[in-house]
């Protein structure tokens, strides 16, 4: 006991050292003590000192760490096996996986090449290991530089005494954790609340301190093994000695917990007693089979019928209990039992189930797997507690945590073949998986309602309960498939019959589940959404294990696993027949989508057939059962007519949901195509005429079918006969048509798949992928010819990479058909098959008859759908034309072909259609006549003599000549006077044969007495006997009167007549087919494939005469005799009726489509004046500074009155304006190239060279020095958060928009923009905006006298504009009256200042004063003014009226800002004006006490011309303006001189200085550079300070020297940006043009368009910037004025003053960051980086795409004032508009104030497509022109036009 009290690390060594003697007796007494003591369980777990005491035993004295790192150096591991969680980014490389479910780690995957293979990344969701150097599950060629090596060779042995201290601590250790585990362990249905957690919590840093031991690699990990698997050191230690109270208690806790591990709890056990079976559990069945008995079903193995009595009895019991429980015969009793635990592995094991699998033991018990030896315990450890794992799987409240947490296991151990194969030999895998997944599903069944309600013996899974919905079988079915996908494992479960049989009675749980009956009265109440998890269940436990089998029943030599499959099928088939009580005929209203039985036999045959050589017929059983097969696929099919023809509509729309679930491309493959399959094996096998009959009966049109114009149909109401015949009949095409399992490669299949999917859309690459029914067992490896997929591609379609409209919406890249595709290859039928949605196949003829108007082939009509050759049947099904060959059908054809040509109601062009389609396959189709079909002669009188034979080729030219009907008494046909009888008897008997056997009606007697005949295998006699008289068969349902009379029609038709009759009605001519056109006809046989009805008939009548003499003969009678139709009766009322309603209907469009044209057109006119259409009025109507044109006053449309009028001061006019902040302008930089966003930790951004920074370090230093309000005028701000306005064009009065954003607050309907803030959508163009710039009344004329041209002297101009500035100006808005007009203004006034930030108006020194509210107004303009020349690309070369112009407001702005401008007035002592113009008296009465004002030099011009024309008197002349451009042009020009010359290095300043002297007396030296230049040096240099700061700077840059070229070209480049905008500003108050000129001539041309340049005749001699200078009194005075105010400056001050005078007013346009081109660049360095601001790695990270800033998206953890920082960031960085890149999901989201939207992403894949969520995982590549969109929609503020989709962020994001 003395030791636990001494000092770690020397008692560690100590032991050591004794325990490394021979004779160690002593040094392990002494440990165990120790340790007793230590880990002593009754202390409490969170005591971290037996931690601290275990790290340095083991550690033998040394410290921990370097411990950790000797052993590490003896690792010999050869396997990565690094475990993750979920949510990890990890990689998976189909080209090197052997199994599917192959992992790699990022690193090493990294480190592996892959270049060229098909891999992705992909996101964990139940978490996985690295399966790098693991040979077993990928290929060593994808084995990474670590993992290729075989590290484990050349590793030295570990030396004995390294770990020797572990293998005595560790076992201790271990077994103390297992004890707090079951000391912790409560029951869940004890009363105490369950904190399973908090045990957990308690121990997790000794599971971490295990976790670390896996880290330390293969000699640790093998100590571990020992460890924890050896059984003796378990018996040792896991009941603790006898004394020890503590160990007793706890061990009992062990084995109580233990009690109710077996599938069949103790309690179960002793009630069921071995002996007696309750009827519950039947234990009837037969000792060989085992395991399950369906109740009442008995197994067919039972020889005994003995059994009768208690299957009544079982069938009782299934009412009340609702129950099956298993039988205890099952095969392997050991899944029943209790576990039994041998060693440590395994009861850690058992806790980490109990415990529901903590995340951090699953680590611990991964991290071991690549220790071979472990792996294999561990594996059968897992197996044997496998029924356990499910059992409390299924009592789990989080299921879904537990299913990912199981899955992350077993998909370790079972990917790999050879342990599988192990386990399943040595541990019964397969049984224990097989007999759990049967305990799993009985939990919830309840009895079957189909068929026979009452009697029902059969139990289906009920799909509402929680097992299901949730899909908590998920991990079982998904470890089940997984061992199904290696060889060795599914022949074993195909050899074992019990095994066989046991799935065969798991599969039947689900044959007829989620059963819909139709409601026939009133809507359903509540609709179930039970479907979801049908489906998923026969998708996922039946379908895909099926797929799984069938992987491997691929070759001849597995032709006995097949007919072992398909045996067990149809016993089980019969069994299920018998138990839902069915004989032939299915319960009326009531469809199940699920029949998993047929569709397992049905897959299974075609296998056989198609790749083991089987014969089909050695696989069918006899018709009887072949029939009841065809049952329930074909109700299927029916009520999938029935649900699109709205017959379910009460069902509500889950019903729909299933028909399309079912056709969907995910599950097709696995329920409509074998269904289809198995039809068309029933119909290639069955009686053709049975088969037909039984269609038109299930389809509920046999009614409809007869020769007469009126008819009652029983079962179906009027409006849904159409669709259900055509439904009807276009089942019958694809029946006889699809070849999908009759012989087609799978090439071909994927091509006719790919194709199909084409023709409805253009598809993206990943949608086809998806869109491709593949075999949908995941976990099969590779997609059946997925190597091919990309070269089938390319053969059938063409790739249009993804075109960007800046207004349009994101296109992705699309692969659309090549033309040859549409013109052999579409295929309407497969596109009818595989649409989900009905308006598909409508897409798809559309586009159809599009590709043949634009390439010329057929241009008139509509096209109808083409005919496509099929591929050859295989052998075995040619009975399947039969079905083409059979009088009933075509008396069925007859009888349609008669009804279109008369126009019956109910007919339609589709009908037409598919009738000719099913001739047209019946003549490319013949079947060889044997000569055994002629046998049955007496059978012939039976059949309706409608036909001599069942050729369709000869029955097509035999002619009807009476037919007998019967209809009701009302119809036309019963008011003709009669045909009287044929005069001869013989002709008369024979007419009353032919009446009365021909009579379609007869098809449901048809089909009874065929089903009869087949039952009884009677004699011919009998046969008759049975068939009752045709015409009383009718069932007359009661309630409707049967007035029904018999009439005989004469018809004297055959088809061929009635082809041609329809061929001239079609065509709208008499004789429509001349006598010869079939010579014509022949000699050019290819023109038919593409048309309309008329081409498909010609068509067919040119088959049949090639392929039959008398059909041409016929013909050609035919032809010859040609005469109108004349119908055999009138058309009936009814039908008058119809048309008259079709045409009203047409009518009424044509109106409805007349008033939308008048609508479009004038909603385009509007459109054009708003839009960029260049069009001579809109400018006039746009720009109304330009409407000298009109003499009267400028008149405005209002948009929601529609009336035109000037705007009043009572009712003002006002422009549709869009508000918004911008910082654009902030973002800024000198040079032209964007910046790097950093990729990796040395890269920054710093934003201290962007123009916003630079100007708000301006302001400050003016303000460190300066007078404040006259600061304030010397800048502008606006960079960051300015105003910007831009406007739709359109004008409304202000009171129309008052009401109609009442209108718009009223009505409830989910806007995008939220009315309280003002925002709304223009009336017309539905443009967002949010507010109205009101209109200044004015007349024209003054117009004029504004623009007079002046020959003024400028002095004369200068003093006006000075008295000017003095009176306060008459503003032609009287301010003292408020009128509506003034108050209008105010209020937009306010809008502006709402609409940014107060932090971005407040730049003075003290808030809220005028002078700041001053300086706001004017940068608005500014901003504006700024913004407009960004969007002309940053100059004014190309003139004219840019869109940007069209869409500009700031005429009516400026006068808005204005108006507002006059309440300030400028002081006049400091009016800039006088000091611009005069040179003052030197007076010198400036007080110390205040600041100066700021000296002209530092003072922004573009400002003060903006201060100048908003503070005059309104409207502003012409040539005052000019005079105020001019005047401040020469304070630019000095201010120019004087930041070159600091640019100069002293020696170049006093050269420049002495040359220009000379030149001062010169006549012209006030307009020559070079004496302005000398002259402003020599006054700067009066005072050291101001060239001396940076002389050290300077004569480092200027190595150059300076010419008087470059001279003149930066004087140029100064001015520049000042010339531009008073350009602009001139343009956009009196609408002079802005005239084009090339770059290089840009400040000629704008200094003469401002008038600064008288225009020179000949421009070819350079300008110089100076010849623009006008002075109005001695320049040299008044610069040594402007320089003085700088000189005079203190000496502090002038040190900064040199950084006040270098500006340099050139910007570049603003760009957003330079992005990497490869997305994986961005994601790997940002998706794992820490937060700047919470340091943690955040859930979401998001990048702002303009300064490169990293924030947490929705993060908690970066909330302020609760708002989050994504949202806070758009405020500071943007103000309020916030680019943000999501890393996680490569898709970018705009924030714009209080919304925000999904833009899309800029990173597309090698096909052109966005990965958003980055679910395929692809690699992405940046497209630039998205990019340059992006950009181009921030500068350009159009985001709110442009993207559609806002939603409000809530401050969450």
């Amino acid at each position: 006991m003395a030791l636990v009290c001494r000092d770690k690390k020397s008692t560690a060594a100590h032991l050591k050292a004794d325990l490394n003697r021979t004779d160690n007796s002593s040094g392990v007494r002494q440990l165990k003590e120790l340790l007793d003591c230590v880990l002593d369980p009754e202390k409490p777990a969170a005591d971290t000192e037996a931690l601290d005491w275990c790290k340095c035993l083991i550690a033998g004295g040394e410290g921990f760490e370097e411990f950790c790192k000797t052993v590490r150096s003896y690792d010999n591991a050869t396997l990565c096996g690094l475990v993750w969680t979920a949510n990890f980014v990890a990689y998976r490389c189909r080209t090197c996986g052997i199994s599917p479910c192959m992992s790699l780690c990022a690193e090493c995957f990294n480190n592996g090449d892959h270049t060229g293979h098909d891999f992705n990344m992909f996101r964990s969701q139940a978490g996985g290991a690295c399966d790098c150097g693991d040979s077993n599950v990928m290929r060593e060629t994808g084995f990474c530089r670590r993992h290729r090596l075989r590290t484990g060779e050349n590793v030295p042995s570990v030396p004995r005494d390294l770990l020797l201290m572990s293998e005595m601590v560790l076992p201790r250790f271990i077994i103390c954790i297992i004890q707090y585990l079951r000391d912790g362990y409560t029951e869940p249905d004890t009363s105490t609340e369950r904190d399973l957690q908090k045990v957990l919590q308690q121990l997790e840093p000794q599971i971490s301190f295990l976790e670390e031991l896996t880290k330390m690699g293969g000699a640790m990990r093998t100590v571990l093994t020992k460890i924890l698997t050896n059984q003796q050191i378990f018996k040792d230690l896991s009941m603790g000695q006898e004394e020890n109270v503590y160990a007793k208690k706890n061990y009992e806790k062990y084995l109580s917990a233990l009690k109710n591990s077996g599938l069949v709890s103790v309690e179960e056990k002793a009630q069921s007693g071995a002996a007696e079976p309750t009827p519950g559990v039947e234990a009837g069945a037969g000792a060989g089979t085992g395991a399950l008995v369906l109740l009442g079903a008995e197994a067919p193995a039972s020889p005994d019928e003995s059994n009768k009595e208690e299957d009544q009895d079982g069938g009782q019991s299934v009412g009340q209990r609702k129950r099956v429980k298993l039988s205890s015969t099952a095969k392997d009793p050991s899944i029943m039992d209790s576990l039994k635990h041998k060693c440590f592995l395994e009861e850690l094991l058992f806790w980490t189930i109990k415990y529901e699998f903590p995340q951090k033991m699953v680590t611990f018990l991964l991290n071991m797997l690549p220790d071979q030896d472990y792996k294999i315990t561990f594996t059968k450890t897992f197996v044997q507690h496998y029924a356990f794992i499910m059992k409390t799987l299924m009592k789990s409240q989080e299921s879904d945590t537990m299913s990912n947490r199981i899955v992350h296991i077993s998909v370790q151990l079972f990917s790999n073949e050879e342990l599988a194969r192990h386990v399943t030999e040595e541990c019964q895998l397969l049984d224990i998986m097989v007999t759990v997944l049967l305990y799993m599903m009985e939990s919830c069944l309840i009895k079957s309602e189909l068929q026979d309600e009452e009697n029902s013996r059969h139990v289906v899974v009920n799909c509402s309960e929680a097992l299901l919905k949730n899909n908590t079988y998920w991990p079982l079915v998904s470890d089940f498939i997984n061992i199904l996908s290696h060889q060795s494992v599914a022949k074993k479960f195909l050899e074992d019959h019990s095994l066989l049989m046991l799935w065969m009675s798991f599969v039947s749980f689900f044959q007829g589940m989620n059963l819909n009956k139709r409601e026939l009265s009133e809507h359903v109440e509540f609709e179930s959404q039970t479907y979801y998890a049908a489906f998923a269940a026969e998708l996922e436990a039946c379908a895909q294990p099926m797929w799984g089998l069938l992987t491997h029943c691929k070759v001849k030599e597995t032709q006995e696993y097949t007919r072992t499959v398909v045996r067990y099928c149809l016993e089980t088939l019969q069994i299920w027949f018998d138990a839902i009580g069915f004989v032939d005929e299915p319960a009326p209203n009531q469809v199940t989508f699920h029949l998993p039985l047929h569709r397992f036999y049905a897959m299974f045959l075609s296998k056989a057939v198609k790749c083991q050589g089987l014969h089909l017929d050695s696989l069918l059983p006899d018709q009887e059962m072949l029939m009841k097969i065809m049952v329930h696929p074909l109700q299927i099919q029916a009520s999938l007519s029935e649900i699109h023809s709205n017959m379910w509509v009460r069902n509500g729309l889950q019903i729909k949901g299933q028909a399309m679930t079912y056709v969907q491309s995910h599950f097709c493959n696995s329920m409509i195509d074998p269904d289809i399959f198995l039809l068309q094996v029933c119909a290639s096998r069955l009686d053709p005429d049975y088969f037909i009959s039984s269609v038109f009966e299930r389809f509920k049109v046999v009614d409809l079918l007869t020769m007469a114009s009126v008819h009652q149909n029983a079962i179906l109401d009027g409006e849904h006969e159409r669709p259900m015949l055509e439904g009807a009949l276009t089942f019958l095409v694809i029946l006889s048509s699809l070849r999908i399992h009759l012989g087609m490669a799978d090439d071909e299949i994927l091509r006719a798949e790919m194709v199909s999917q084409l023709c409805m859309n253009d598809r993206t690459h990943s949608s086809l992928l998806d869109l491709i029914p593949e075999n949908p067992n995941p976990k099969s490896g590779i997609v059946p010819g997925s190597c091919s997929f990309e070269e089938m591609l390319s053969a059938v379609a063409d790739f249009k990479a993804p075109v960007f409209e800046p207004g349009g919406s994101m296109q992705q890249g699309m692969y659309t058909p090549k033309e040859e595709v549409w013109e052999k290859e579409f295929d309407p039928i497969m596109v009818v098959l595989r649409t989900v949605y009905r308006r598909d196949v409508q897409s798809a003829m559309d586009r159809y008859s599009a590709f043949l108007k634009q390439s010329g082939m057929h241009t008139t009509g509509n096209p109808w759908p083409p005919y496509k050759e099929r591929t050859p049947l295989h052998p075995c099904y040619k009975g399947l034309d039969r079905l083409l060959h059979c009088k009933t059908l075509h008396i069925v054809i007859f009888t349609l072909l008669y009804k279109i040509w008369l126009d019956h109601s109910n007919m339609s062009e589709h009908i037409l259609c598919m009738v000719l389609y099913l001739i047209e396959l019946g003549l490319d189709n013949q079947v060889q006549e044997d000569k055994e079909d002629e046998e049955p002669c007496i059978e012939e009188h039976c059949h309706d003599s409608w036909f001599p034979g069942t050729n369709l080729l000869s029955n097509l030219h035999h002619v009807i000549n009476y037919v007998r009907v019967r209809v009701p008494e009302t119809a036309p046909e019963v008011k003709r006077e009669r045909d009287p009888p044929p005069s001869t008897s013989a002709e008369a008997s024979n007419f009353g044969q032919n009446v009365r056997e021909a009579q379609v009606f007869s098809l449901v007697a048809e089909r009874r007495r065929k089903f009869q005949e087949i039952i009884n295998r009677s004699s011919t006699e009998a046969s008759q006997v049975v068939r009752p008289k045709s015409s009383s068969t009718r069932w007359v349902p009661p309630g409707t009167p049967p007035q029904l009379v018999t009439e005989i029609l004469e018809i004297r038709e055959s088809m061929l007549s009635l082809l041609i009759k329809l061929h001239q009605k079609l065509s709208a001519k008499q004789n429509s087919l001349s006598a010869t056109w079939l010579e014509d006809m022949e000699a050019n046989p290819n023109h038919h494939a593409h048309g309309d009805g008329i081409t498909a008939i010609e068509r067919i009548l040119t088959k049949a005469a090639t392929r039959s003499r008398q059909s041409k003969r016929s013909i050609q009678e035919i032809c010859g005799k040609v005469s109108p139709p004349v119908a055999p009766k009138k058309n009936s009322p009814t039908d008058k009726k119809t048309m008259d309603k079709d045409e009203r209907r047409q009518r009424a469009r044509e109106r409805q489509q007349k008033l939308l044209a008048e609508f479009a057109s004038k909603q385009k006119s509007f459109m054009e004046t708003a839009m960029d259409v260049e069009s001579p009025d809109a400018e006039a109507a746009m720009d109304l500074g330009a409407s000298e044109v009109m003499e009267s006053e400028v008149l405005y449309d209002c948009v929601i009155c529609g009336q035109s009028g000037p705007s009043t001061e009572d009712r003002p006019t006002g422009l549709v304006v869009l508000l918004q902040a911008s910082s654009v302008l902030g973002h800024r930089y000198k040079s032209d190239e964007a910046k790097k966003l950093p990729t990796t930790d040395d890269e920054h951004i710093y934003p201290a060279d962007t123009c916003g920074a630079t100007h708000d370090v301006r302001l400050a230093l003016m303000q460190r020095f300066f007078k404040d309000s006259s600061c304030l005028q010397s800048v502008s701000i606006g960079w960051d958060g300015g105003v910007y306005v831009q406007t739709c064009g359109h004008t409304l009065h202000i009171d129309c928009h008052k009401s109609y954003m009442e209108s718009l607050r009223n009505d409830q309907v989910l806007q995008g923009f939220s009315v309280d803030k003002g925002e709304f959508t223009c009336p017309l163009c539905r443009q967002f905006a949010n507010s109205v710039l009101p209109c200044r009344p004015g007349r024209s004329t003054e117009v004029v006298s504004w623009h007079m041209p002046t020959n003024k002297k400028t002095a004369v101009l200068v003093k006006e504009v000075e008295d000017l500035q003095e009176q306060l100006g008459l503003f032609p808005v009287s301010t003292t009256t408020e009128s509506n007009l003034s108050k209008e203004m105010e209020l937009v006034i306010k809008d502006i200042k709402n609409t940014t930030q107060r932090k971005y108006m407040d730049y003075g020194k003290n808030p809220g004063s005028p002078d700041n509210d001053f300086l706001f107004m004017y940068s608005v303009a500014r901003t504006n003014l700024e913004l407009e020349l960004v969007h002309r690309g940053g100059n004014l070369c190309s003139g004219g009226a840019s869109a940007a112009a069209k869409r500009s407001c700031l005429n009516q702005l400026f006068h808005v800002l204005a108006m507002h401008m006059r309440l300030y007035s400028i002081d006049s002592a400091y009016n800039p004006w006088t000091r611009l113009t005069q040179v003052a008296q030197r007076s010198d009465e400036c007080q110390d006490d205040e600041r100066p004002e700021v000296p002209m030099l530092f003072r922004d011009c573009p400002s003060l011309l903006i201060i100048f024309v908003l503070t005059m008197p309104q409207p502003l002349r012409k040539e005052h303006f000019i005079c105020l451009v001019r005047m401040l042009y020469n304070l630019q020009y000095t201010q120019a001189l004087a930041a070159l010359s600091a640019k100069f290095s002293p020696e170049e300043r006093r050269a420049w200085s002495t040359s220009g002297a000379l030149n001062k007396n010169a006549f012209n030296a006030e307009k020559s550079f070079d004496a302005l230049l000398s002259h402003v040096i020599s006054e700067l240099s009066k005072v050291k300070t101001v060239y001396d700061v940076n002389a050290e700077e300077t004569s480092m840059q200027s190595s150059c020297v300076w010419s008087p070229q470059s001279i003149e070209y930066s004087l140029q480049r100064f001015c520049l940006p000042y010339l531009r905008l008073s350009c602009l500003l001139q343009h956009h108050l009196y609408g002079d043009n802005l005239s084009g000129c090339p770059d290089e001539e840009e400040f000629s041309g704008l200094a003469g368009c401002l008038g600064l340049l008288a225009p020179t005749p000949q421009p070819s001699n350079p300008i110089y910037s100076a010849s623009c200078l006008d002075w109005t009194v001695n320049a040299f005075d008044l610069m040594t004025q402007w320089c003085s105010e700088v000189t005079g400056l203190s000496d502090t001050q002038a040190e900064k003053a040199i950084t006040l005078l270098v500006q340099d007013p050139q910007w570049a346009s603003p760009h957003l960051l330079h992005l990497p081109d490869n997305y994986n660049i961005i994601f790997q360095y940002y998706h794992k980086k820490a937060c700047t601001a919470c340091k943690k790695v955040p859930k979401d990270p998001a990048l702002c795409l303009v300064c490169g800033a990293f924030v947490c998206l929705k993060g908690l953890c970066c909330k302020q004032q609760g708002i989050c920082e994504c949202v806070l960031h758009s405020q500071h960085c943007g103000a309020a508009t916030g680019i943000f890149l999501l890393i996680n999901a490569s898709v970018i989201i705009i924030i714009r104030g209080h919304r925000f939207c999904l833009w899309g992403s800029v990173y597309l894949d090698a096909h052109g497509e966005e990965d958003r969520d980055l679910r395929r995982g692809k690699p992405l590549f940046l497209c630039v022109e998205r990019y340059r969109v992006l950009e181009q929609q921030w500068v350009w503020h159009t985001f709110d036009h442009i993207n559609k989709r806002w939603g409000p962020h809530y401050n969450g994001l």
